[in-house]
């Protein structure tokens, strides 16, 4: 069938990974979001885009009010503020994406060498189920120490080392995004 052993573990691979078994480490969700921190200024979005200083998470939500779009920001450190979007914001659109129910939260883990940089949806991953109706929010909650409970099945998952779960069951990690941070006061694009 095979002429060459290339060829034949080239498919022997093709055919292995074709299990139900497969695990990604990112989710398949449009997921699209892209703030230039160097004309938001913001700081509390510089605590969690910074290498520096890991361990610190930043909820980022997207937020319309009287009559303006603004990025509101809540860091694991007890930090808060709002930045309203740029025209370069609204030209991007990217704040139409931010996760599955507009809501991320980004940071860099402190227990992997090399450090990573995160970025996990909001929703717990066990409890949101984006096709059903009515559509319902199961919303994380995040400590100092940069672990995410669920108030709804009561999970914890370490974002530390990725979103696995620490304790509440067996179930799925938090769900991850693509992203990189150009440091704190760069670029930080989530897909």
């Amino acid at each position: 069938m095979f002429k060459t052993p290339l060829l034949w573990l080239i498919a022997l691979l093709l055919f292995a990974s074709c299990g139900d078994n497969i695990e990604f480490e990112y989710s398949d969700h449009h997921c699209y979001l892209t703030i230039d921190n160097s004309t938001h200024l913001d700081a509390t979005l510089a605590s969690s885009m910074n290498q520096m200083s890991p361990g610190v998470f930043t909820i980022i939500r997207p937020v319309y009010r009287n009559g303006a779009n603004f990025f509101s920001f809540t860091n694991n450190q007890g930090l808060s503020s709002e930045k309203r979007f740029t025209a370069i914001d609204l030209r991007l659109e990217s704040y139409r994406r931010v996760g599955m129910q507009q809501g991320l939260i980004v940071g860099y883990g402190n227990l992997d060498q090399p450090t990573r940089f995160y970025a996990f949806d909001l929703q717990c991953p066990n409890c949101f189920d984006f096709n059903a109706l009515p559509l319902k929010a199961y919303e994380l909650t995040m400590n100092g120490a940069g672990v995410a409970r669920c108030g709804n099945c009561g999970r914890t998952y370490n974002m530390n080392t990725g979103g696995n779960i620490l304790s509440g069951g067996e179930g799925k990690p938090l769900t991850r995004y693509r992203a990189v941070s150009r440091g704190p006061y760069g670029v930080l694009n989530v897909n």
